[in-house]
């Protein structure tokens, strides 16, 4: 393990009581963390990860940063753990929970971070046997399975139709009828002349 003079810088701007939970963390920590793994300054907190002699690749987000794998952050109201190592594994962080339950201390944790106020929150047995359970080999594993996770494709939105609802009246067309006792209009005729009239009458007799 090799531990950078930059974390240890970092401790000592912190006001006391910060600076002594993040000891107590990093004792723990260091006494069980895999070999493989390095302390150094990372993101502006006391980080763990895998160098590049390590793993060439570093982390995807900014592959010329080593792979993170723990950090500890003091933020304004709290101290943070981050855990990226229990986030990308499903079945250690159920038991990490799990454990930390069984030890009756409060958990408040995220997807990876605990946020931690007093160092008696925090069971310092169970972080060492966390960080002594993951080692590098399987840990770069998670990371490389997490990472090549095929992406569920969105079903595709159909189109609304235009149905007819069931028991719609049906719209009748208005046609033209004739009204019942309708008076009937006479088609006017042509009247005959008197003197057609005289004509036929002589005819006749």
């Amino acid at each position: 393990m090799q531990i950078k003079a930059n974390s240890v810088d970092y401790l000592s701007k912190l006001p006391d009581d910060r600076r002594e939970m993040i000891e107590a963390l990093r004792k723990v920590i260091l006494k069980n963390i895999d070999k493989p793994f390095e302390e150094g300054l990372q993101y502006g907190m006391v980080g763990y990860y895998l160098p590049h002699s390590v793993y060439p690749d570093g982390y995807h987000c900014d592959p010329e940063k080593p792979l993170p794998f723990a950090s500890i952050g003091s933020q304004k109201n709290n101290i943070s753990l981050y855990l990226f190592c229990v986030y990308l594994n499903p079945e250690i962080q159920a038991w990490f929970v799990e454990e930390w339950k069984k030890t009756g201390k409060r958990l408040d944790m995220g997807k990876s971070c605990i946020r931690i106020k007093k160092l008696e929150d925090i069971p310092l047995p169970l972080i060492g046997k966390l960080f002594k359970r993951i080692k590098a080999k399987a840990f770069i594993k998670s990371y490389e399975a997490g990472r090549t996770k095929p992406k569920t494709s969105k079903p595709t939105k159909k189109k609304p139709t235009k149905k007819t609802t069931k028991n719609q009246p049906i719209k009748k067309v208005a046609t033209k009828k004739t009204a019942k006792n309708q008076p009937i209009k006479k088609v006017a005729t042509k009247k005959k002349s008197p003197s057609t009239k005289r004509t036929r009458d002589r005819l006749q007799n």
